[in-house]
C-alpha cells in the first residue's frame, strides 16, 4: 500500500473522462473508502449526477468540456468535487467552498485533497512521511484487519474492520448495492 493517496487519486485519473454519474461514482468511491461524512445536515457524504451539475452551475466545479449528456469531466474536476465533500466534512459552507476553489491550482488541490484522505485512509500524507503506526519507526504499528464480503463469483468486498463501513448493515448494503449493479449490466 503506498505512503501518500496521490498515486490512488492518480489511477482514477486513468479513468477519465467521465461523464457526470461516472464523477460522480468515482469520487463517491473514494468518500465511502475514506468513511467521510459532512458535518453540515443540508449536505449528502456522496455526491450525484445532480449535485455534479449543480455544482457546475454555481462556479464550484469548472465548467466540464461540451454540454449537456455529452459533457465530460476530467482529473481537475475529480479533485474539485473531492474537495467539496472534503470541506462539507469540515462544516464549511458552499459560499467559503467557491472561493477557495477560485484560489486553487492544480498541483495544490491534488495535494490538499491528498492530505485530507491520508489519515481516513491510514495513509501518510501527501509529501509521503509516514504517519504514527504506518511505517514510523518510533511507533507500535497497528495490523490492518480486513473483512471480506463474497458478492457474486469472483466477485468479493473488502472492507477495512476499521472503516465506519465495516458495520453488517453497511456490508449488507454494499453487496446488494453491488449485485444490483451486476445486474444491471455494470
Amino acid at each position: 500500500m503506498p505512503d501518500s493517496p496521490v498515486p490512488l487519486l492518480r489511477a482514477h485519473a486513468r479513468q477519465a473522462p467521465w461523464n457526470a454519474r461516472g464523477l460522480a461514482a468515482h469520487v463517491t468511491a473514494l468518500v465511502d473508502a475514506a468513511g467521510m461524512r459532512p458535518t453540515n445536515a443540508s449536505a449528502r457524504a456522496a455526491p450525484s449526477a445532480r449535485s455534479v451539475r449543480f455544482y457546475v452551475a454555481n462556479g464550484l466545479l469548472d465548467r466540464p468540456e461540451g454540454t449537456g449528456t455529452a459533457a465530460t469531466y476530467n482529473y481537475r474536476h475529480f479533485l474539485q468535487l473531492l474537495a467539496i465533500k472534503i470541506r462539507q466534512r469540515e462544516g464549511q459552507t458552499l459560499d467559503v467552498i467557491k472561493r477557495e476553489m477560485k484560489e486553487i491550482t492544480g498541483d495544490a488541490l491534488e495535494r490538499r485533497v491528498a492530505q485530507s484522505l491520508a489519515p481516513a485512509l491510514g495513509l501518510g500524507g501527501a509529501d509521503g512521511h509516514a504517519r504514527p503506526g504506518n511505517g514510523d519507526p518510533h511507533q507500535a504499528q497497528r495490523p490492518l484487519t480486513w473483512r471480506r464480503l463474497p458478492v457474486a463469483d469472483g466477485i468479493e468486498l473488502h472492507v477495512r474492520d476499521d472503516s465506519p463501513a465495516a458495520g453488517d448493515e453497511a456490508l449488507i448494503a454494499m453487496r446488494e448495492a453491488v449485485r444490483a449493479a451486476l445486474g444491471r449490466g455494470g
